[in-house]
């Protein structure tokens, strides 16, 4: 049995599977009874975030006959006693959806309603704010088209009855008399005045499934190459996303929504809009999961599938393209076609889909499928060739699945059920195997005492560094203390590392680590855990996976207490990658017999040919690991006098102090010089008689040719260039906003430019004769010092932030030949990302320590 490290107990249960969710931003979503708990599992017993599930009112969708009632298809509605709605299904948007550039929460309920809400990341609250009311919309499209059916038109009501409920939207509009109570839905008579449809019992059960929705998912952020097809003239985005909804029908809604045009930390007065661009009949009887990938591709018109499960057994998988599926405005219009049913109708329900499209196969699809009777099956799809194969069909539980995760990008299956058993099962070639979860945890404890009264385990779910696990579980009350524990632990959340899961079945060697294992884990187990560190180091390489490292800090931390050596030879391996091109030659012996001052030299020389995405990953793990005892103020105060700590620091700190700030000044150039040339070319179109749709200009020019002189004798040729070319500019006329003098926030003092950290202002001196000097913080992007209003802040660096960055200073492949050559499209198509210039990371508005905030480190 797998020891975990860390646990969060819940005062509510989860009733359904799929309970828990994880979020790119590195937060956990879990559908407990009545409400949706959020919280951080860095803090897991810190700040939580709420969702309360509130009751809502039935659509008017029409009233039947007294004698109907009976029917048998409306026997589910009939007999339904539930006197408090609860979750039943939950799906985190990509990042980038919310106004914050933060995710989104889809939530579906037991009454088959579906919202859509954003973090109160300016609101100072604990619940979240809803934004989108999908059934509401959903039901606006249906009654425009009459559900489907032929229009009918009102006619004389005999003695019919209404059984939904005693209150009715518009219930000025459609009074009620109420006939009879009960404890369930109440039965109300309709006077003869009432402007509801009559409609026959197979039409109310026809037009209540099409309304009730029971799973949600999201897709990617998806985009359009914008030089094929432009920005649509509605003034939509070329980036989206699309939220699937399955329901009781059978059908799928789909709907569109576009990412934000810009990102405040402030309150966003612009909505967010849901479209619906398909609305089709996907199986013949309840939708129970649902799934959305987006097949990786150079193609400018990349392929998006859905997979889709019913409560009648069958399986199948639907395929569409960005460019319909940006296109379409009509629900009619569906945007989808089957491509496969990979799993015929039969007796045993659907309850989970995992699906994954590993990135070193970009066009190959591993789907789990779980099932009620406690087995899944695993396909392997080739969707190049429309190739299906079934793996196999696996009898791992006695019970329901309720929770199926991949990790490592495919290589491993992690399954849960409501028999409370949690299996691991390795992928290699075309076989599955299962294998035991690790119990060695590197240097962590379990810190939180939880009975051991676990009776159901209702989901699970992967940190975004694939090195942690998470699953939620129910407690047996009857085995609780009724006076206190079974008051206020229901269920609980669990986290275990699988960071020692070894991947290859079949491999017996392992590379020699090159010092002694510890007492606490063998000569394999480290050898496994160094192996999987360095992967999730490199899975970063892909530009579209957010900088989210929390688990990956974590393991580094906790193996540094008590085997710091090995730590640093596996950073030092890292390292040696980036400059020798190839992690595979680390175990071929090519950084064997190099010190760790040689390493960090070749690297600290090298700076300018290391993307800006491991720029990113440099600063962080120096910053969040090898220098973790000094506080950041401390770490940015040293990387501006950096000569004074050599002879009172030890010369190992000083070594990586030393790549920290290259690391930093390296990024700092490229943010210049794009700035720079950004001003040249936006001073050029300002100039010309075309005009141009410019969502990126650059601040802080002035403020940045002071740094280029202050640094004169250490900045590129290239920089000294285009430096002069913007002192020949014409500054009046240039849309870019030039201020050479600065002036202090809190008085009329001129501020001068010392740092591009802090600033402090000259002073005016007062009627006692003493001058009064403020301290200012300065942008890290524009280097100008930052306004009093609600500013980004990175909690990595701890920087802050008023101006933000053009996504391309995130995407360099290395220091540009040319500048000026990345500029076109960037100042003309991209929206200003909220990341911090020099970690990376998602910048926020920093909360208090009271309320719930995200921590990508």
């Amino acid at each position: 049995m797998a020891s975990r490290f860390q646990a969060a107990t819940l005062a509510t249960a989860p009733c359904y599977p799929n309970a828990i969710a994880w979020s790119d931003e590195n937060l956990i979503a879990v559908g407990s009874g009545h409400l949706v708990i959020i919280l951080n599992p860095a803090l897991p017993f810190g700040p939580r975030g709420l969702i309360t599930i509130p009751d809502c009112e039935p659509y008017p969708i029409g009233v039947v006959k007294r004698e109907e009632l009976l029917s048998d298809c409306l026997l589910s509605t009939s007999l339904n006693r539930d006197r408090r709605p609860s979750v039943r299904s939950i799906s985190w948007s990509p990042i980038g959806m919310a106004s914050n550039s933060g995710c989104l929460l889809a939530v579906c309920t037991t009454e088959g309603h579906v919202k859509i809400y954003r973090p109160p990341f300016c609101d100072f609250g604990a619940e979240w704010i809803e934004v989108v009311d999908i059934s509401d919309r959903l039901y606006d499209y249906l009654a425009i088209i009459n559900f489907g059916e032929p229009h009918i038109s009102s006619a004389e009501f005999p003695e019919i009855v209404d059984f939904t409920s005693n209150k009715m939207k518009d219930s000025n509009t459609h009074p009620t008399v109420a006939a009879s109570k009960s404890k369930g839905n109440s039965i109300t008579k309709i006077p003869s005045n009432c402007c509801l449809p009559l409609i026959t019992a197979d039409q109310y059960a026809s037009r209540s499934a099409m309304l009730h929705s029971l799973a949600v998912a999201w897709s990617p952020v998806l985009r359009l190459s914008s030089k094929k097809y432009p920005v649509p003239q509605n003034g939509s985005s070329n980036w989206f996303s699309i939220l699937a909804v399955g329901g009781r029908s059978g059908k799928v809604s789909l709907w569109r929504i576009c990412v934000p045009k810009c990102y405040s930390v402030e309150d966003c007065k612009v909505p967010t809009t849901a479209v619906l661009i398909g609305l089709f009949q996907a199986h013949n009887s309840w939708i129970t999961s649902i799934s959305l990938a987006v097949l990786s591709s150079d193609s400018s018109n990349p392929q998006v599938l859905l997979v889709t499960g019913s409560s009648d057994g069958s399986v199948r998988i639907w395929d569409g393209y960005i460019q319909e599926l940006q296109k379409s405005a009509e629900a009619h219009c569906v945007p989808f076609s089957l491509l496969k049913e990979v799993v015929t109708v039969n007796t045993v329900p659907i309850s989970v889909l995992s699906l994954i499209l590993p990135v070193q196969s970009p066009r190959l699809m591993l789907l789990a499928v779980g099932k009620g009777s406690g087995s899944f099956d695993l396909w392997k799809c080739d969707i190049s060739c429309n190739k299906f194969d079934k793996v196999g069909s696996y009898n791992a539980h006695d019970q329901v699945v309720t929770g199926l995760a991949w990790a490592f990008d495919g290589c491993c299956l992690y399954s849960c059920s409501q028999d409370n058993f949690v299996r691991s099962w390795i992928f290699h070639g075309n076989s599955l195997s299962e294998v035991s979860i690790p119990t060695n945890t590197p240097g962590l404890q379990s810190c939180t005492d939880l009975p051991d009264a676990f009776v159901s385990c209702l989901g699970m779910a992967v940190s975004p560094g694939n090195l942690v696990v998470a699953m939620v579980r129910n407690f047996d009350l009857d085995a609780l203390d009724h006076m206190y524990q079974a008051r206020a632990q229901r269920s609980a959340i669990e986290f275990f590392w699988i960071g020692g899961q070894q991947l290859d079945v079949l491999s017996n060697t392992f590379p020699k680590y090159g010092h002694e294992a510890c007492p606490d884990f063998s000569e394999k187990e480290l050898s496994v855990w160094e192996s999987n560190i360095l992967w999730s180091l490199q899975q970063y390489e892909d530009l579209h996976k957010p900088l989210v490292v929390w688990d990956l800090i974590g393991a580094l931390l906790a193996f540094k207490r008590s085997i710091p050596q090995y730590v640093e030879c596996t950073l030092l391996k890292w390292l040696s990658s980036l400059y020798l091109g190839s992690l595979s030659s680390l175990y071929l012996g090519s950084h064997v017999g190099l010190s760790m001052k040689t390493v960090l030299s070749h690297v600290s020389k090298s700076v300018s040919k290391i993307s800006s995405r491991q720029l990113h990953l440099i600063n962080i793990i120096l910053r969040r690991v090898i220098l973790a005892e000094l506080k950041a103020d401390q770490i940015n105060s040293k990387l501006q006098n950096l000569e004074g700590i050599y002879g009172s620091e030890e010369e190992q700190l000083t070594v990586w102090m030393e790549l920290l700030l290259n690391s930093e000044k390296e990024l700092h150039e490229r943010l210049v010089g794009f700035s720079f040339s950004a001003f040249i070319s936006l001073g050029a179109y300002a100039t010309s008689t075309c005009s141009q749709t410019v969502y990126w200009c650059p601040d802080g020019i002035a403020q940045m040719e002071q740094w280029v002189a202050h640094n004169h004798e250490h900045v590129r040729d290239q920089l000294k260039v285009l430096a002069s070319e913007v002192a020949g500019s014409d500054r009046r006329s240039h849309p870019s906003k030039y201020v050479e003098e600065e002036q202090c926030t809190y008085c009329t003092a001129s501020v001068p430019f010392d740092s591009p950290e802090v600033a402090v202002c000259r002073g005016l001196e007062s009627s006692d004769g003493d001058n009064q000097k403020h301290k200012l913080v300065r942008c890290s992007v524009s280097m100008q010092v930052c306004p009093a209003t609600p500013l980004w802040f990175c909690k990595c660096c701890q920087r802050w932030t008023s101006k933000l960055a053009a996504e391309s200073l995130f995407t360099m492949p290395r220091y540009p030949d040319d500048f000026k050559s990345l500029i076109e499209s960037s100042v003309q198509e991209e929206t200003p990302k909220p990341f911090c210039p020099l970690c990376g990371i998602l910048l926020q508005r920093l909360q208090p320590e009271f309320l719930l905030s995200p921590s990508p480190v």
